[in-house]
Formats: structure tokens, C-alpha cells, sequence
């Protein structure tokens, strides 16, 4: 339950957008007559008033220039993003969300435009608008965090294994931080016992990963 209502929060806009959705569907009460037949003319996407991605997308980076003064959790994101909190990242999915820029129409517009698909996740598709930042898929930046945590400790095969257990939850989530581990971990005993596992090294793991994470990966 608690993850459901996580999920919600950080992703308000799918209600409405369910909604818009039900309404196109009908209901008993307001059902959807149509005697015609149908007829296939084109397929096309649009973008709101942005008939094209590239229109798109540079509408999306004006958007996050023109809110960098105006937005202390986007300042953030652009830089100090190993500080970013999970209040902060819900803060900035509702400011765009409200404008029309979903993390799934950002990589859908970024996939039509250059034919790449990349799940860069929203903070990457930000940093890119802002800073011209090179557009990485996420699981990516992970391998390049883990490589320097794996370098960190002459660490046991058991402990390997973990380390590598625990890269693979971090390709689902942005903010990594003890209440990630706990919840992630949670049938293991949560951050508490992954910490003793590591001989005390949870910090030093979630630290080398904050800071690597959004490095240049070149």
C-alpha cells in the first residue's frame, strides 16, 4: 500500500490523464454513438500546441531555463544533483507535469526527433535542457557509479554479490538514499542489516554513488 501511494504522488498527472481517458472511452451513462465506418487516413503524434518533437523539445528547453531562478528543487537537479531529495524530485514531476512534460513524452518526443530510444529519466532530460548535458541512458550512469563503488573496498564474494543486487534496484529508482535501501531491501532487514553486510559501508556505497552518478561518464 505504501508503494502505491508512493506511486501516486510522484506520478499525480496519470490520474488526470486516466481520466481524459475514461471520458474518450464512454461511460453507460455517457456512451459513445457512432453509426459510421471507419476508416484509416494517417497516424501522427502531437505534443500539445507542438505539432513537432523538435518544437517539443525546444519548447521543453526554454520551459527549464526560463525556471531555473524560479525553482529551488530544479536548481537542484542542475547543480547539485547528488543533494536532490525525494520531496524535491516530487516537486519538479508536478511543476511539469502541469506543463505538459511528462517524463514519457519527453523520451517519446527524444525518440521520434533522433530515432534513439533512451530512458535517461526525467532528471537527465532536465540536465540535458539546462546544461546541454549529454543524454545517457540511466541504467548507464548506474554501471559507471557501481565501478567506482566496486573499487572502493576489496570487497567478498558475498558482499559482491549484494553490491550487484543492489545496482540492479537502483536502474528503477532517481533518488537513492536509506529509505530506498529499506524499502528495496526490505525483506532483508532494510538498511540496518545491507549496512552490516557491507561492514559498515552503507554510507560510503550511497555517498561514492551520489556523487558519480550524474558525473561524465566519458
Amino acid at each position: 500500500m505504501q508503494q502505491a501511494a508512493e506511486f501516486v504522488l510522484n506520478h499525480s498527472g496519470l490520474l488526470k490523464q486516466l481520466g481524459e481517458v475514461n471520458a474518450l472511452l464512454g461511460s453507460d451513462r455517457l456512451p459513445i454513438i457512432y453509426e459510421g465506418e471507419d476508416e484509416f487516413k494517417s497516424r501522427s503524434q502531437t505534443y500539445g500546441v507542438n505539432k513537432k518533437p523538435a518544437d517539443y523539445l525546444d519548447s521543453f528547453n526554454h520551459f527549464i531555463r526560463n525556471q531555473l531562478n524560479q525553482s529551488v528543487a530544479l536548481g537542484v537537479i542542475v547543480n547539485k544533483p547528488k543533494d536532490l531529495t525525494r520531496e524535491q524530485l516530487r516537486e519538479v514531476r508536478l511543476l511539469l507535469d502541469e506543463h505538459g512534460y511528462s517524463e514519457a513524452k519527453l523520451q517519446s518526443a527524444w525518440c521520434n526527433q533522433t530515432h534513439q530510444e533512451i530512458a535517461a529519466s526525467i532528471v537527465g532530460y532536465i540536465r540535458q535542457a539546462a546544461l546541454g548535458e549529454a543524454l545517457l541512458p540511466f541504467e548507464q550512469r548506474v554501471a559507471h557509479a557501481m565501478q567506482k563503488i566496486y573499487m572502493l573496498h576489496n570487497w567478498t564474494p558475498v558482499q559482491r554479490k549484494w553490491l550487484e543486487r543492489f545496482a540492479k534496484q537502483l536502474t528503477h529508482e532517481v533518488v537513492i538514499d536509506p529509505h530506498f535501501v529499506n524499502r528495496a531491501f526490505d525483506r532483508d532487514g532494510g538498511a540496518k542489516h545491507l549496512n552490516s553486510l557491507l561492514d559498515g559501508n552503507l554510507d560510503k556505497v550511497l555517498d561514492t554513488l551520489s556523487e558519480n552518478l550524474w558525473q561524465t561518464t566519458a
